[in-house]
């Protein structure tokens, strides 16, 4: 029962007040991932990986920043992004380019349904990992503001599906907030190249993705810190080396992405290293 004296906020305003958070939160990262001269930045990171002619799988794709620079750089792209009012402005910002698909689903270990919580004011922390949402806010400062106040059910399809129907990729992002091992958990063959979230207070995840590709063939990592351009390492690390990294708490870092270089591919002697 509520107490009595609670003010209760009419249902127009609740409604209001979230479609405010929806803009505020869309505008918020079209101005972080469209920004003038992110493209140049992530076509350098990426040309290492795929090039004209390549198929690239964009998990998580949000507003497509990372698909235009896949697309940019001659390959095919297929991006899933399962969140409709994000979905819709994927469409408007990359649907017309040539040789890209984009679909309204979600990744997961098993084709089917599940539930995403979606963050209003943060849609690009919307998640289908409700274990990692429920902790990460004590483990990790930059969480702790963040609510997530909707609930979808989404289709949800797997990596080895998506190769079925589209070919295998040379690279794979995957950005899909604590949910990553999951995705990888739909692979059964290794792909070329590999990007995965990490971010600090969920470390377990990467370190289960780093030992699911070391299951799928023989890959060497690397870390690049928050949204940089950089490889944090020299030389890139063995699967055991990379887990005593996160397991150390990843030199410290908030969060990054892990990349992972397939050794067993024939044309990385023919690319540049990074």
């Amino acid at each position: 029962m509520r107490p009595s004296g609670t003010p209760v906020m009419p249902t127009r305003l609740v409604e209001a007040t979230r479609r405010l958070a929806r803009g505020l939160g869309l505008v918020r990262s079209l101005v972080i991932y469209w920004r003038p001269g992110r493209q140049r930045g992530l076509k350098r990171l990426y040309a290492d990986f795929v090039g004209p002619g390549d198929l690239a799988f964009d998990i998580g794709a949000h507003l497509g920043d990372r698909t235009a620079a896949f697309q940019g750089l001659g390959a095919r792209v297929v991006a899933l992004e399962p969140q409709p009012t994000l979905f819709l402005w994927l469409k408007r910002l990359v649907g017309r380019c040539q040789d890209v698909t984009l679909l309204p689903c979600a990744a997961g270990a098993e084709p089917g349904e599940a539930e995403l919580a979606v963050s209003e004011a943060t849609p690009t922390v919307s998640t289908l990992a409700h274990e990692w949402r429920r902790g990460i806010g004590e483990r990790n400062p930059g969480f702790r503001k963040v609510r997530w106040e909707g609930r979808l059910r989404v289709p949800v399809t797997t990596l080895d599906t998506l190769i079925a129907d589209h070919g295998l990729p040379r690279f794979c992002k995957i950005d899909v907030e604590g949910f990553e091992a999951e995705v990888l958990a739909g692979l059964t063959r290794p792909i070329a190249g590999v990007s995965v979230e990490f971010v600090a207070g969920a470390l377990d995840v990467a370190d289960r993705c780093v030992a699911r590709l070391a299951e799928l063939g023989d890959y060497r990592f690397n870390a690049i810190a928050g949204e940089g351009r950089r490889f944090e390492w020299a030389t890139w690390r063995s699967p055991s080396a990379t887990r005593d990294w996160l397991a150390g708490g990843a030199d410290g870092l908030s969060s990054g992405d892990l990349y992972a270089r397939h050794l067993d591919d024939r044309q990385d002697t023919e690319r540049t290293r990074p």
